[in-house]
C-alpha cells in the first residue's frame, strides 16, 4: 500500500459548541466529505479518529489521535496523508497535489498554504503593539501529507504537543515545503463557519 490517510475528528467541539465531526454540511458529516475528499483524491486507506462506530478512539491532545491513528496504519504505507474533519471544503485537487509533490521525492513533509491577505496587528488586550510584517507569512491547511517512516520517527521523537505534524517534523529537523492551497477550504470552528459553508452549496 503507497498512500494511507487519517482524518482528525476526535475534539471536544468547544467552540463549536459541541462535536461537530457530526454536523451536517449539505447532506452529509463534516468527517464523511474529509475522507471522500481524501479517497478521490488518491488515497488508499483512510482511518477515522473520532468517537464512530469503525473509527479508533482519539487521544487527549492533537497529537495523541494521530499518533492513534498512525498505529492503525498498516506498516507497509510509504505516505500518510493527515486532514482535519473540520475542514470539510477540501477538493480532492489538494490531496492529489500533496500526494503528487511528495513523490518528487526531495521532502519530508508537504503542507497547503494560502497567502494572508489581511494586516496582521500584535495586541495587548485592546491596545494594538505592532503590526507584523506579513511578507513570508502563510496560513497552513491540511490535507499534510508526510512520508510515513518521518512521521512515525517524529511523533515518537518527543511529548511535546503541537499544532500540527509538520511542526513535529520540523522540530526533528525534517524538511517541509509547500504547495497552493484553497482559500475555500477553511477550517469550521464556530457555528458561524459552518454557515459560512452551507452558502457555498447553495
Amino acid at each position: 500500500m503507497n498512500v494511507a490517510g487519517i482524518v482528525v475528528a476526535a475534539g471536544r467541539g468547544t467552540r463549536f459548541g459541541g462535536p461537530k465531526h457530526i454536523a451536517d454540511l449539505a447532506g452529509e458529516p463534516l468527517w464523511r466529505r474529509a475522507r471522500d475528499s481524501l479517497l478521490a483524491g488518491g488515497c488508499e486507506y483512510p482511518v477515522g479518529v473520532a468517537d464512530l462506530p469503525g473509527a479508533v478512539p482519539g487521544g487527549e491532545r492533537r497529537r495523541d489521535s494521530v499518533a492513534a491513528g498512525l498505529r492503525a496504519l498498516p506498516g507497509d504505507v510509504e505516505f500518510v496523508l493527515v486532514h482535519d474533519a473540520a475542514r470539510a471544503l477540501a477538493g480532492p485537487g489538494l490531496a492529489k497535489a500533496v500526494i503528487a509533490r511528495l513523490r518528487v521525492g526531495d521532502c519530508d513533509a508537504v503542507v497547503p498554504v494560502v497567502p494572508v491577505r489581511d494586516t496582521i496587528k500584535q495586541v495587548d488586550g485592546v491596545a494594538v503593539t505592532a503590526t507584523v510584517d506579513r511578507t513570508d507569512l502563510v496560513l497552513v491547511q491540511t490535507p499534510q501529507g508526510f512520508r510515513a517512516a518521518v512521521l512515525r520517527a517524529a511523533h515518537a521523537a518527543g511529548s511535546e504537543d503541537a499544532s500540527d505534524d509538520a511542526v513535529l517534523v520540523e522540530r526533528a529537523g525534517g524538511r517541509v515545503v509547500t504547495v497552493p492551497g484553497e482559500i475555500t477550504n477553511f477550517k469550521i470552528t464556530y457555528p458561524d463557519d459552518l454557515r459560512l459553508a452551507e452558502a457555498l452549496f447553495r
